[in-house]
């Protein structure tokens, strides 16, 4: 009875891999050949360099209540403090200042593929409290809204919102509770993909200005895959009113955060998954135009691009031209980590996080792993820090009280950074 009752597992893990394989339009994964680049499977585990555990600098921690009865203690530096800035939300995402100096936030709702994400903006901050003592919905019933940001074109403030298959603006006035005009949509995207239960597809776009042009990011529609969408896995480059498209840099698993910084635009992204809890790296990498950053064909560990095999093989099994290695990224994360937002904090008072980058670790799906659940600073080439962690106390998924999801500095002394676990804004000040 026993081998009767298992045996349908083989037929239906052959049925997951076809699957897979036909919904990615790549071939199933298989085997490396000999002689080929290491395989993800054949590299060491990584060693206490990869570590970011300890801290350079005193840490204290600090009780945190949140009001749906949980109970915390985060780890922040000495001389600083930590509060919620406002609580009750859904799945809290980007911050983005107004023209008007308003807070504003976006919101997906929940992990599902949905529409019902919404825009906020805050009101009412306390500076004693340091609370919002309200939030208001500018938009809703969106479909998963990652981002948004604002930009005045030719005289005529906008503000952006993106969506998965769609970029839209509307017409913005200082005070505006809801839009004052019309939506314009001025791009869209590929509104599908893979089940997470196959390795997931990339559902945010997220956003940024420089030079008089719009940049947004697109994720895979997969874990690993060749695309028939070339715009897929890729930053793109636009107008401010969506004219002239282009594809400004490939190869880029799923930048969820983007950001200008001076004339260099700098982006998170995110390592394949199903290769182990070890590898590849998720990376932080400034990114040029026309350059190929690897995906989906090769992988970086431990500060080496390597080959992903299997996907090497499905491309010449189509004739297709491998692109070129490329070189290592600035700063490889662990494993899972998952980085999403950041910001450069340029001139900020303390010498301690002045002009430097603070990263949001989502951290890993499985908490098992105890990955990233963190707000970390780069300290340099493949170092960083915990600034803000806590989190994630042990290894189940009880163990975990928040993911941190963007960071946005405030002041010269203070910063906020959102949690879309439990729906959380966080302000963290120095005395």
């Amino acid at each position: 009875m026993r081998s009767l009752r298992h045996a349908w597992l083989p037929l239906l893990f052959l049925s997951l891999v076809y699957w897979f394989s036909v919904a990615c339009n790549s071939p199933a994964p298989a085997p490396a050949s000999a002689g080929s680049a290491p395989a993800p499977d054949t590299l060491s585990d990584p060693g206490p360099d990869f570590d970011p555990g300890a801290s350079p600098f005193p840490m204290r921690s600090q009780s945190i209540h949140l009001q749906k009865g949980i109970d915390l203690t985060l780890r922040i530096p000495a001389g600083y403090h930590i509060g919620i800035a406002y609580e009750g939300l859904d799945r809290l995402r980007f911050l983005c200042r107004s023209p008007d100096h308003r807070l504003f936030a976006t919101d997906l709702f929940d992990i599902s593929d949905n529409k019902e994400g919404k825009v906020y903006f805050f009101t009412g901050w306390d500076p004693v409290s340091r609370q919002f003592a309200n939030v208001h919905t500018y938009l809703d019933s969106l479909h998963n809204p990652n981002q948004v940001a604002f930009y005045n074109d030719h005289g005529k403030e906008y503000i952006y919102v993106a969506e998965t298959g769609k970029l839209t603006r509307y017409p913005y006035h200082a005070g505006d509770t809801v839009p004052s005009g019309k939506p314009q949509v001025i791009a869209t995207f590929p509104d599908y993909g893979l089940d997470y239960k196959y390795g997931g597809w990339h559902l945010t776009r997220s956003l940024a200005f420089h030079d008089h042009k719009l940049y947004v990011s697109v994720g895979s529609s997969c874990n690993a895959c060749i695309e028939k969408e070339e715009v897929r896995a890729s930053i793109v480059e636009m107008d401010p009113d969506g004219g002239h498209q282009r594809l400004f840099a490939t190869g880029l698993r799923n930048s969820v955060g983007i950001r200008w910084v001076g004339d260099n635009l700098w982006a998170t992204y995110m390592g394949r998954d199903l290769i182990g809890p070890d590898r590849p790296q998720d990376l932080f990498e400034r990114v040029e135009k026309g350059k190929f950053y690897g995906w989906p064909y090769y992988i970086q560990y431990q500060d080496s691009v390597h080959d992903d095999t299997a996907m090497q093989r499905a491309a010449r099994e189509r004739h297709l031209v491998l692109p070129k290695r490329p070189a290592p990224a600035w700063c490889g994360f662990r494993a899972h980590s998952a980085p999403l937002g950041f910001d450069y904090f340029a001139h900020f008072e303390d010498t301690l996080l002045s002009n430097s980058f603070l990263v949001a670790l989502h951290g890993s799906t499985d908490a098992s792993l105890r990955r990233g659940n963190a707000i970390v600073k780069i300290t340099g080439r493949n170092t960083y820090v915990p600034v803000v962690d806590g989190f994630l106390t042990g290894r189940r998924d009880r163990d975990r009280q928040g993911r941190p999801c963007d960071v946005l500095m405030d002041t010269h002394r203070s910063f906020f950074f959102t949690d879309d676990l439990n729906g959380v804004l966080y302000y963290v000040w120095k005395d």
